[in-house]
């Protein structure tokens, strides 16, 4: 069964999407920008500050799904350059210091509302 799942700790989805969908045991966690969910704007900075950002909303979400960072499995990074990989990598180990999940990172073109970083993450009970 299906369940959506949402949270006002997190920013308020920009499409026709959900924050996080649950199936089975396994959470779907969409793509999350650097909005601060609290003023709604982007969060300031470099890529170091908006990647904080992008994993205080994904552990939003987690929480709100009765989930934690580690059950996430799979990570998917996406940046608007592959010059910032290593500072978002530094703020993204924070939060997987042991077991990390399986990831893959990218650089695109552009992303929502001008954001340098995006992340989507799956987890697992």
């Amino acid at each position: 069964m299906k369940k959506i799942i949402e949270t006002r700790k997190a920013p308020v989805p920009v499409g026709p999407y959900s924050q996080a969908v649950e199936v089975n045991g396994t959470l779907f966690i969409s793509g999350q920008v650097p909005v601060n969910p609290e003023s709604g704007k982007m969060a300031g900075g470099g890529i170091r500050e908006q990647t904080e950002q992008v994993m205080k909303n994904i552990g939003a979400i987690l929480e709100a799904a009765g989930y934690g960072f580690e059950d996430v499995v799979k990570s998917t990074c996406l940046l608007s350059t592959m010059d910032d990989f290593g500072a978002m990598n530094e703020v993204y180990a924070r939060y997987y210091k042991e077991n990390q999940p399986a990831r893959a990172a990218f650089a695109v073109k552009s992303l929502p509302l001008g954001a340098l970083v995006e992340i989507e993450s799956v987890a697992v009970k």
